[in-house]
């Protein structure tokens, strides 16, 4: 199953944008505003959990600097990956595209294609105002 957000500008160059993407710190302010849990554990991964859906634990797990962020789940329950796609507008304007990706079985896809849509959504739109 693949979700792709529209893309945003966003008022940094790339390579800022990827720093920004890298530090996990930083995915707070970009969670939407029913987040009942954040949680960093190390430099390189938190957890997070939306009201009424279970927790999530997401990692760094590849940083193509300056173009891309790639994120994945801790645990073998739901397996995928975000992954954020950076390109250069100018020296202090860049794109960004979220792309999740998982594999998931038919009524698993059903349930959560809704909420991780809005979720990725979401994630673009406060990209934006960073």
């Amino acid at each position: 199953m693949k979700i792709e957000s529209k893309k945003v500008t966003v008022q940094k160059s790339a390579n800022t944008l990827c720093l920004y993407l890298s530090d996990v710190k930083n995915f707070e302010h970009l969670m939407p505003e029913n987040i009942s849990k954040f949680e960093v554990i190390n430099e390189k991964a938190f957890v997070f959990a939306l009201k009424g859906m279970p927790e999530i634990a997401l990692e760094v797990k590849e940083v193509n600097s300056p173009n891309q962020v790639v994120l994945g789940a801790m645990s073998d329950k739901l397996p995928f990956t975000l992954t954020g796609n950076i390109s250069e507008v100018s020296e202090s304007t860049s794109t960004a595209v979220l792309l999740f990706e998982g594999d998931f079985n038919p009524m698993m896809k059903m349930m959560i294609k809704g909420p991780i849509t809005k979720f990725l959504e979401t994630l673009a739109s406060n990209l934006e105002t960073i």
